[in-house]
């Protein structure tokens, strides 16, 4: 059988709960949008195939529950994690205090070459805005990363996002590539990722079955 993709990056997105975490992965993965808000439960994910390079990059990304109650089992997956997108609400002044505090779990937890990105989310709800984009772009500038502003409403940068982080974790990988191609013994081939997924129920209460 022809392999399907070259690579595989797990992806972690975080923030507080009601940024459009879940969104933002939806609209990326299925181009869907739904508007009721159900807070994810533990850690779900979703995966979605890239081509960077000529390189099939196949993308793991790990959508995490932003209430205080889940963190501890959200923190197992930092340390996986080769790039995290950080998401606060443009129109929630509160979720982008608390991205210095994403930050700081991010530097105690996540493996040092980490790649990152800051991610305003619901770019579309002017009239609700609290946080500039001067604001985002100097924060972002401040911890070394790509800033955007998104919308899952009307797929505003989705894509680019999360093309932009894939890219990243590419380049930053370039040197370990070859240990990272996909081959028959690999723990990440696409049986065991198929499998993964299955017992995740697709892509949902990832936390109960994933802890590999």
């Amino acid at each position: 059988m022809a392999k399907q993709y070259d690579v595989l990056f797990r992806l972690l997105l975080l923030g507080d709960s009601g940024v459009g975490k879940t969104c933002l992965l939806c609209r990326f993965t299925d181009n869907e949008f739904h508007p009721s808000h159900i807070s994810t439960i533990g850690v779900d994910f979703k995966m979605k195939t890239l081509e960077i390079d000529g390189i099939k990059v196949r993308i793991q990304i790990w959508d995490t529950a932003g209430q205080e109650r889940y963190q501890t089992i959200s923190k197992q997956y930092y340390r996986r994690a080769q790039g995290i997108c950080l998401v606060y609400d443009i129109t929630s002044e509160r979720s982008f205090q608390h991205i210095m505090k994403w930050a700081s779990d991010i530097d105690e937890y996540a493996p040092d070459k980490v790649q990152k990105i800051l991610v305003g989310n619901k770019s579309d709800e002017q009239q609700k805005r609290q946080v500039a984009t001067e604001q985002g772009n100097k924060l972002a500038k401040a911890y070394g990363m790509d800033f955007f502003e998104t919308s899952a409403f009307t797929n505003h940068n989705i894509t680019e996002s999360f093309t932009r982080l894939a890219e990243l974790v590419l380049q930053a990988n370039k040197k370990d590539l070859e240990a990272l191609r996909v081959s028959v013994d690999d723990k990440l081939s696409l049986t065991a990722l198929e499998e993964e997924e299955r017992a995740c129920g697709g892509h949902g209460n990832a936390q109960k079955t994933c802890w590999c």
